[in-house]
């Protein structure tokens, strides 16, 4: 296959991983704005989804969409209609929301910051790289750059629409902390939802790293 080709195809499936998996970190699954992520996530079938799904271990894959999918189930039960159930929105609320100590915070910074703080050094040092390669933000403006959801999203459109950047993100921002995180969370999960999106993001990122052939150097871990 030549080479431009394969990049590009490439780049299409980062895009569809980051677009499809960002709304699910970003939105409470009861009152947010992603209800359709969520509806097309619970029919989906999961044979099917496995090998279509780009970059990571199939059986990885597999196993991480059907703990998704069985845990969207009692929310396709209440009605004719998609409609988080509550376990699945206190789940979502407890881990990524609060107002109790978030067992799985969705901030770099909160990780590699010695204080363990939101909008840390890691923070500021995306927003600048952010700003000085012309990529604005534009919804959400309270949140932390470094919010996993944001991140997901900014791969996708870095691999959309500013794809020489991609690589020098995914190495220095997203690929330095995103594992650990969703390692805390899949241990943290007590909803099956919850845990599969975690398994099935940490996969594919690595998926992404070993395909683009990217060295990461992490940071210390503070939490």
């Amino acid at each position: 296959m030549d080479e431009a080709i394969e990049e590009n195809e490439a780049l299409e499936a980062v895009a569809f991983v980051g677009t499809t998996l960002a709304p699910f970190f970003l939105q409470d699954p009861r009152t947010g704005e992603a209800e359709g992520s969520f509806a097309a996530m619970a029919m989906l079938d999961v044979e099917a989804a496995v090998l279509e799904w780009p970059f990571a271990d199939k059986g990885e894959v597999g196993r991480a969409l059907s703990l998704m999918v069985d845990g969207l189930a009692p929310s396709c039960a209440l009605e004719e209609c998609f409609k988080a159930d509550d376990a699945l929105m206190w789940e979502y609320r407890r881990l990524f929301v609060g107002p109790a100590p978030k067992p799985a915070p969705p901030w770099g910074s909160v990780y590699t910051d010695r204080e363990c703080v939101v909008f840390g050094a890691s923070t500021l040092e995306l927003r600048s790289w952010m700003r000085a390669r012309g990529v604005e933000r534009r919804s959400d403006e309270r949140t932390p750059e470094d919010h996993i959801g944001l991140m997901l999203a900014l791969m996708a459109f870095l691999a959309c629409n500013q794809p020489h950047d991609l690589d020098e993100y995914l190495r220095f921002h997203l690929l330095t902390w995103a594992p650990h995180f969703l390692d805390e969370l899949a241990d943290a999960a007590d909803h099956p939802f919850y845990e599969g999106l975690a398994r099935l993001t940490k996969t594919t990122l690595e998926g992404i790293r070993q395909k683009r052939s990217l060295e990461v150097i992490c940071p210390r871990f503070y939490r």
